[in-house]
C-alpha cells in the first residue's frame, strides 16, 4: 500500500478560542488554528501525519543520540570542547536542572502530546468512503508507533532498566494517553510503562500491516514496528519475544549485510539504504534534522578539524586492521586544538555529512539518520540466543563475517558485547547497555592527552554500576510543578 504525501502545514500549534464579546478576540490567529478546526477531512488527518513525520525525524539525532555516549566511556573532550556537554561527560554539575535532561524529556513528552491530541481528533473525522477509512487507519498506526517509540526513549533514560522481579514496583514515567494541560500525573510503574509501549506496538502493527518493508524506507511500516519490538523486548529481557522478532527481519532477506568498506562508507557518507530499515526522509535546504557535528569539526580556511570530543585510543584499537568498520568509523585528521595542528589524529566518521545534502561548499554533516539497522536485528538476536532463546552462534558470526572477521567457536556473551560496542558505536547505544548489563567502566589510554582535557570528570573517570546517574533525574521543573512526581534516587 503507497502511503499519499501531502504538504505539512503547521497545525500543531493550536490556537485556544478566547471568549469574548468582541469579534477581534474571537477571531483565530492567522497563522493556526483552533484544535476543533484540525480535523474535518482526510486531507487534515494526513497534515498530522506528515507531522508526524516532521517531528520525529528532529528527534532520533543531534543531541538526543550523542549525549548518552559522551556520558559514557568512548570519548575525550578536547580543550576546544568548550564545555559543551560537559556536565553529563564530567558526571560533576549533573543536576536534575540541566538543559540536558529537561530538553529531552520535553521534547519526548511534547511527540506524545500531538499524538494524543490526534488520535482523539482522528475519531471526530467525517469520511467519505472506504478508502478514506483505510488510511486513517494508516494515519492512526503511525501515532501508536511514534508513541511507542517516545515512550521508549522516556523510560530507558529517566527510570530503572526493566527487571522482571521488581518492574511492577519501579517507578517509570508518567503516562499520558489523553491531552489534558491540567493534568498532574504521577509516575507510572516500569510495567505499565512497558505494557503500554506493547499495546501502542500492536496497534501499529495491525494498522501497518499491509505496508511491507524496504530498504531506507521513509515510512513507518511492518518491518519498522517489528524493528522496535524486537529493541524493547530485548530491554525486557524477552529474549524469545526478541529473538523473534528479530529473526523475522533477518531472514527476509530485504536488507543484506554489507561486506566491504566501500559499502559501508557509502552508507554512512552517502545514506545506501542497503542495510537500513528506516531512516527519516531529508531533503535540503528546508526538510534538514539534527546533526551529530561534535565529532568533526571541519576548518574550511586552512583545512584543519576542531572535534568537541575525540575517541580514546582503546576505542579505536577495539577495531582489527582487517574490520571494514574500522576505516569507515575513524578516519586519521590534522587536528587544531588551541591553534597547534596535531597530524593523524582518529577522529569519529560516522557521520561525515552526505555531499548530496550540503548546503554551501563543505559538509553541514547532515544525514538521513539510521534509526533502525539490520545489524542491530542480528546483534539482538545474538544476545537472545546467548541468553537462552535458541542459538545465538549463527547471527553474531554471520555480522562478523560480513564484517570480514572470523567466526567464533561458541561465543559467550562477552563476545557479544564486544561485537556490539564496535558495531553500535556513537550511535547512542553504549550508556543504556552498560545500564542494562549492569556494568561501570573506566576511561582510559586517550589517544593523545595534549589534546583533551585531564583531570577529575575527564579521561581516567570511573564509575561503577550502581552510581545513580546512569538514570536520569526528572527535570527539576516537572517536579517543583507537579507535586505528584517522586524524583529518582541520588538526584
Amino acid at each position: 500500500m503507497k502511503k499519499l504525501k501531502y504538504y505539512i502545514i503547521p497545525i500543531f500549534a493550536l490556537a485556544m478560542l478566547t471568549v469574548s464579546c468582541s469579534d477581534d478576540l474571537e477571531r483565530f490567529p492567522f497563522n493556526s488554528i483552533e484544535q476543533s478546526q484540525a480535523f474535518k477531512t482526510i486531507e487534515d488527518a494526513a497534515n498530522w501525519d506528515n507531522g508526524f513525520y516532521a517531528f520525529f525525524r528532529g528527534r532520533v539525532s543531534g543531541s538526543i543520540q550523542f549525549v548518552t555516549d559522551i556520558q559514557a566511556d568512548q570519548l575525550n573532550a578536547s580543550k576546544d570542547f568548550g564545555n559543551r556537554n560537559g556536565f553529563p561527560h564530567r558526571w560533576d554539575g549533573f543536576l536534575a536542572a540541566d538543559g540536558t535532561i529537561s530538553s529531552i524529556w520535553s521534547s519526548l513528552y511534547s511527540g506524545i502530546t500531538n499524538v494524543n491530541v490526534a488520535l482523539a481528533g482522528f475519531e471526530t473525522l467525517e469520511l467519505e468512503d472506504a478508502g478514506e477509512i483505510a488510511q486513517l487507519e494508516v494515519f492512526k498506526a503511525d501515532a501508536h508507533f511514534a508513541r511507542a517509540y517516545y515512550y521508549y526513549q522516556l523510560i530507558i533514560r529517566y527510570a530503572n532498566d526493566y527487571d522482571p522481579a521488581t518492574a511492577g514496583t519501579d517507578l517509570g514515567v508518567p503516562l499520558l494517553l489523553e491531552y489534558d494541560v491540567n493534568a498532574l500525573p504521577a509516575r507510572a510503574t516500569v510495567q505499565q510503562v512497558y505494557n503500554q509501549i506493547l499495546i501502542d506496538l500492536q496497534a501499529a502493527s495491525t494498522g501497518l500491516a499491509g505496508i511491507a518493508g524496504s530498504q531506507g524506507s521513509n515510512y513507518f511500516n511492518a518491518d519498522v514496528v517489528k524493528a522496535l519490538e524486537a529493541r524493547v523486548k530485548l530491554s525486557m529481557e524477552d529474549w524469545t519475544g526478541a529473538k523473534t522478532a528479530a529473526d523475522l527481519l533477518i531472514n527476509s532477506g530485504t536488507y543484506p549485510l554489507m561486506t566491504s568498506s566501500l559499502e559501508l562508507s557509502d552508507m554512512w557518507t552517502n545514506d545506501n539504504p542497503q542495510e537500513v530499515i528506516y531512516q527519516p526522509f531529508v531533503s535540503a535546504p528546508n526538510e534538514l534534522t539534527n546533526t551529530n557535528a561534535i565529532y568533526l569539526g571541519f576548518n574550511a580556511d586552512d583545512a584543519t578539524w576542531t572535534p568537541d570530543f575525540i575517541p580514546s585510543q582503546w576505542v579505536v584499537d577495539e577495531f582489527d586492521n582487517a574490520d571494514i568498520r574500522k576505516s569507515v568509523y575513524f578516519d586519521e585528521k590534522n587536528v587544531k586544538i588551541q591553534g597547534a595542528v596535531t597530524p593523524g589524529i582518529s577522529l569519529v566518521n560516522k557521520f561525515p555529512g552526505n555531499p548530496a545534502l550540503f548546503t554551501s561548499a563543505n559538509t553541514n554533516y547532515q544525514h538521513a539518520p539510521k534509526v533502525f539497522r539490520i545489524a542491530e536485528m542480528y546483534l539482538i538476536s545474538a544476545e537472545a540466543g546467548l541468553m537462552g532463546a535458541g542459538n545465538g552462534d549463527v547471527p553474531l558470526n554471520a555480522l562478523r563475517n560480513a564484517r570480514n572477521l572470523p567466526s567464533i567457536l561458541s561465543p559467550t556473551m562477552a563476545d557479544l558485547k564486544e561485537e556490539r560496542f564496535r558495531e553500535l558505536a556513537f550511535e547512542g547505544f553504549r550508556l543504556d547497555d552498560l545500564k542494562r548489563w549492569d556494568e561501570g567502566f573506566t576511561r582510559r589510554d586517550p589517544q593523545d592527552t595534549n589534546l583533551i582535557n585531564v583531570g577529575t570528570g575527564y579521561e581516567s573517570l570511573s564509575k561503577t554500576a550502581t552510581d545513580p546517574k546512569f538514570t536520569w533525574a526528572i527535570p527539576a521543573n516537572d517536579e517543583t510543578i507537579n507535586p505528584n512526581i517522586v524524583q529518582n534516587p541520588g538526584w
